[in-house]
């Protein structure tokens, strides 16, 4: 019977524990206009959310990343081929703010991440963006 008692009262406290929200990671492969050497994503973010954007580039070529947002939390980050989130970014967007230019110091996929600080995102807050990244 008590194990009976105990069950029910573990299964009852289950139903109280409110649901994780999941952080959704968006993705995609960035492809410039034939005869073009650089786009702008359109995009859109909340909370947690964050978004990926890959592209290959070769070293020694000169990349400008640019975001365009009027929420002021936030950011983006840049990864070296081999390397993403989680691991240690080349340009990092809070310290360095949002607009990068430089020459890029190997050839394989970088990954720009669009992201919401903490603070921002813990509020569930949502932020529009544009993303100018250009290859030359």
């Amino acid at each position: 019977m008590t194990k009976k008692l105990l069950t029910i009262a573990a299964t009852a406290a289950l139903l109280f524990i409110p649901a994780m929200a999941k952080d959704v990671v968006h993705k995609a492969q960035v492809h410039f206009d034939k005869g073009t050497s650089g786009g702008t994503m359109h995009g859109k973010i909340k909370g947690y959310d964050t978004f990926n954007y890959t592209l290959g580039a070769k070293a020694g070529q000169y990349m400008r990343v640019n975001l365009e947002t009027k929420h002021t939390a936030t950011y983006f980050n840049i990864f070296e081929p081999g390397k993403g989130p989680g691991g240690a970014a080349m340009y990092i967007g809070t310290t360095q703010g949002n607009s990068y230019t430089g020459n890029l110091p190997s050839s394989g996929t970088y990954t720009i991440q669009v992201y919401m600080m903490r603070s921002a995102a813990r509020r569930n807050e949502t932020a529009n963006y544009k993303l100018h990244i250009g290859i030359d």
